[in-house]
């Protein structure tokens, strides 16, 4: 990490800025009491290419750094205190607070998957965009919790929409094509944000084939592997409502973390709690 000299209030609120618009968050540490009065109102930005600023010893900066990387792996907004001490027995209270990317859903297709992916995705604190060409199918009516509903051309699918590090993409239109030319377009972005999740529904053919036109188009390995298709977890879900369940529970497990396993079987909570119990012998 690089170490920057410490930032003023106006300058720490332009460096957030900045890094929610490209990056996927920074975690912003304020002292807010100091035993020995020589901190308070100093403060740090931690990103994860850059820290900004000291607390004006080194332990008292790891220290720091080790709740800016809690409050960080929390992947959310909100602060909290935390009371940080020395060897030596100063002790300073810090506030740590995370700020990420706004997290955006956005749904290229109106069609039947659409509609409970952006109910669920509102539950899950989206803010959901609902993308297609047909206006009839693009309507508020249709779609009442997401904050925009927009009619698009497809030639052209991500115009006026900006794309960043807290946008998840699911592509469930009508056809092939329509999806292929949106992938193709987000995935072509070199050197530019890169959205949180690319999902893309489809049979095993399909997918296949949509991977075979991209590296032909010279899309690298890397950035195709990206892609989520076909899209959602392995919970055998058939009706649209399950497929929205599928899905939203990939991004989940993207953002949080985890397994995508049954709990009970990593707690196998049930069998040790039957391997305790005397056996009783066989029911005849």
């Amino acid at each position: 990490m690089t170490e920057l000299p410490g930032p003023d209030a106006a300058a720490a609120a332009a460096r957030i800025l900045e890094a929610l618009r490209g990056s996927r968050g920074t975690v912003e540490l304020l002292v807010v009491s100091d035993s020995e009065g020589r901190a308070e109102g100093a403060r740090m930005l931690v990103r994860p290419d850059a820290v900004e600023g000291s607390l004006g010893d080194d332990e008292l900066d790891a220290a720091a750094l080790a709740v800016a990387s809690r409050e960080r792996l929390a992947r959310g907004h909100g602060g909290s205190l935390h009371n940080l001490q020395t060897p030596a027995g100063r002790r300073l209270q810090v506030y740590a607070e995370g700020h990420r990317p706004r997290q955006e859903l956005i749904v290229v297709g109106a069609g039947h998957i659409a509609q409970p992916l952006a109910t669920l995705g509102t539950l899950l604190d989206f803010e959901v965009t609902v993308l297609d060409d047909r206006p009839e199918f693009a309507t508020r009516e249709r779609f009442p919790e997401a904050a925009a509903v927009r009619t698009i051309d497809f030639a052209d699918p991500l115009s006026g929409i900006d794309v960043h590090a807290g946008c998840h993409f699911v592509l469930v239109t009508r056809g092939h094509k329509y999806d292929y030319e949106c992938l193709r377009r987000l995935l072509a972005r070199h050197g530019e944000a890169t959205p949180a999740y690319i999902g893309m529904i489809g049979s095993r053919r399909r997918v296949r084939a949509t991977f075979v036109q991209l590296e032909a188009e010279g899309i690298p390995h890397d950035v195709i592997a990206r892609v989520r298709a076909p899209v959602g977890l392995d919970i055998g879900a058939q009706t649209p409502a399950e497929i929205a369940v599928s899905v939203l529970g990939e991004m989940i497990l993207e953002r949080r973390g985890g397994t995508g396993a049954p709990l009970r079987g990593r707690e196998r909570i049930v069998e040790r709690f039957l391997a305790k119990k005397p056996s009783t012998g066989s029911v005849k």
